[in-house]
């Protein structure tokens, strides 16, 4: 069988990345798979590309993924990365395939989810009695959707919370964030119907941003929500910010949109602190996903 490789318009184009996208075809013209390479911008992941590589199950072993990955590579080459990382759930058909195509495992993830429903008053006394334990010198705050005005460049300068995350062998490099990242990545979530709560842990001394937490949550309240990241400054680590962030956004999860059917968080195996807090939370782990780069 012959098969047809052919670029797509992608019109998935932001302040810090843009996509490429190919559609595998056969003879007849029928879709036998696709691929897609996203392309980072911003100063400081400039050299990194991720792929997603979909083949319908029964095109599988002819080649059809082969093809696109090849016609990517050479994407990701032209343009003048050095890395590409893929994702797949371990024991996946992906997964065979990548560590089969010259990729190797950079990362290990848990992912791990919340049950909502259902909860008994011992359940809730927990979250309420974690979010309540005084933090002296420190106090939370939260909003929905984009940052206050007022908040917008200590919030912004919080994000290097994220640059010490543990990411393992992978070459993620560091996400620089200024205000009009953070603004753009807020709008972003809008702009596909969903909606953005985020907690944050304030210095009382100066009132600036020492920590966060971010959720996302389907436009309609109901079904899982997604945690986007958590994470506390270096120099304020050590107080139990991060279990207290974490339990004010379920909380107001909980509050807030009461049809939400449960949590999803995902965590890099060897971020032990993060799991241990998760564990203490009640997220029950779902599956493991690795994370692989291919160095060009």
């Amino acid at each position: 069988m012959a098969v047809r490789i052919t670029a797509l318009t992608e019109p998935d184009r932001t302040s810090s990345s843009y996509r490429l996208a190919w559609l595998a075809s056969g003879d007849n013209g029928d879709p036998l798979g696709s691929a897609f390479l996203r392309l980072f911008t911003r100063p400081g992941q400039e050299h990194l590309a991720e792929l997603q590589v979909n083949v319908h199950a029964t095109e599988r072993r002819r080649r059809v993924g082969s093809r696109l990955l090849e016609t990517a590579v050479a994407a990701a080459r032209e343009a003048g990365r050095r890395s590409v990382i893929a994702q797949a759930d371990a024991g996946s058909p992906g997964d065979h395939f990548l560590a089969a195509s010259g990729f190797r495992t950079v990362l290990t993830l848990t992912y791990a989810r919340l049950a909502l429903q259902n909860w008994d008053r011992n359940r809730v006394d927990q979250i309420n009695s974690i979010v309540e334990q005084p933090h002296p010198g420190y106090r939370l705050t939260s909003w929905h959707g984009t940052v206050p005005a007022d908040l917008a460049r200590t919030f912004a300068d919080s994000r290097r919370a994220m640059d010490d995350m543990p990411m393992d062998d992978t070459d993620y490099g560091t996400v620089a964030w200024d205000v009009e990242r953070v603004l753009a990545a807020a709008q972003a979530v809008a702009d596909r119907g969903d909606l953005l709560t985020t907690v944050a842990a304030i210095d009382e001394s100066n009132g600036s941003i020492v920590g966060f937490s971010e959720l996302v949550v389907p436009g309609n309240g109901k079904g899982d929500g997604q945690h986007y990241g958590t994470g506390v400054l270096p120099e304020h680590r050590g107080h139990g910010l991060g279990r207290w962030l974490k339990a004010e956004s379920i909380r107001l999860a909980r509050t807030n949109h009461p049809d939400l059917t449960g949590l999803l968080t995902d965590t890099a195996n060897s971020n032990t602190h993060m799991r241990r807090i998760n564990d203490e939370l009640g997220y029950l782990p779902t599956h493991t996903a690795l994370e692989y780069q291919l160095d060009l």
